[in-house]
């Protein structure tokens, strides 16, 4: 099979290991082997596909469609497959086979090409919100997820680590501020998606949409939200009322899903400000701007 992965994964792999790493380069070989072992048919690889993993069309030899995805160690494949494990299709997609190898996953195929964000966006908030609803659970018991606490704390002391101007330098500190007081009365504790937003929805043969992607962590709901508030930010940023819309976005989503309204916001804001410092950092100015323009506004 030839095989080149696609350069959108490329640039973001080399984002996440400046110095690089052998996982790209074994790439095409541990796809041959992933193929082979469950005697699957490529069809085509997903393009553009996501800056995490590679997916992959196939089919099995009775014809069934799937999905083979792989993803470097540092992306948490495990914690991926134990996520979607728990809900067992409940709002997600299903996992079709059991440990992960060599961070191989298989997963049930859905139109790889029709996300929800195809949807008006009205209509694409509301769809999306309905199936986030339904990924909140009860986690399982142990260790088996990390926490909002964990993982924003990492994200915090890199976003101290890094130099940035004056005025950024506000956010920051609005951002950090923002997410001690959030921690200092985390009100539940549900498995979350992580990393949820309209291109993560879908759409499938047993439920119109369903979730793929997750980022697993635990943590309260509000958390889930902060990455759907700034959909489309693109738009928003164009957008002469873009504030307005964006603070009624919050308000919309919060009373839908029944949270509290300042901390959806904290939350939006922790996670703009992190991902803009983090563009910054790698060399992304025009993402960096638009996220910390966003994040001013709330």
């Amino acid at each position: 099979m030839a095989f080149e992965p696609p350069q959108r994964l490329v640039r973001a792999l080399g984002e996440t290991a400046p110095h690089g790493d052998d996982w790209l380069e074994k790439l095409p070989e541990t796809v041959q082997r992933a193929v082979a072992l469950r005697e699957l048919t490529v069809e085509r690889v997903q393009v553009p596909g996501g800056r995490s993993s590679l997916v992959v069309l196939v089919r099995y030899a009775d014809r069934t469609p799937a999905v083979l995805k792989l993803a470097p160690p540092r992306f948490r494949p495990e914690a991926e497959r134990a996520a979607l494990a728990h809900w067992d299709g409940l709002g997600a997609v299903q996992l079709l086979e059991g440990p992960v190898t060599e961070g191989v996953l298989v997963l049930e195929r859905l139109h790889p090409d029709v996300s929800v964000r195809s949807l008006p966006e009205a209509k694409a908030l509301l769809e999306a919100a309905g199936t986030l609803r339904r990924l909140w659970v009860e986690p399982p018991a142990g260790p088996v997820f990390e926490t909002v606490a964990e993982r924003t704390g990492r994200q915090a002391e890199a976003m101290r680590g890094t130099a940035v101007g004056s005025e950024v330098g506000v956010l920051v500190d609005a951002a950090l501020s923002a997410r001690e007081g959030l921690l200092a009365a985390e009100p539940e504790r549900r498995l979350l998606h992580g990393t949820f937003r309209q291109s993560k929805v879908l759409a499938g043969e047993r439920l119109p949409w369903l979730a793929v992607g997750p980022d697993p962590v635990v943590g309260e709901c509000a958390f889930d939200l902060a990455r759907l508030v700034r959909d489309r930010v693109e738009d928003l940023i164009a957008s002469p009322s873009g504030a307005a819309i964006t603070r009624r976005r919050v308000r919309k989503l919060a009373e839908s899903l029944e949270l509290d309204q300042e901390r959806v916001r904290g939350w939006t804001l922790f996670r703009a400000v992190e991902s803009g410092v983090r563009a910054l950092r790698v060399g992304r100015p025009r993402d960096a701007e638009l996220l910390l323009e966003f994040a001013g506004w709330l």
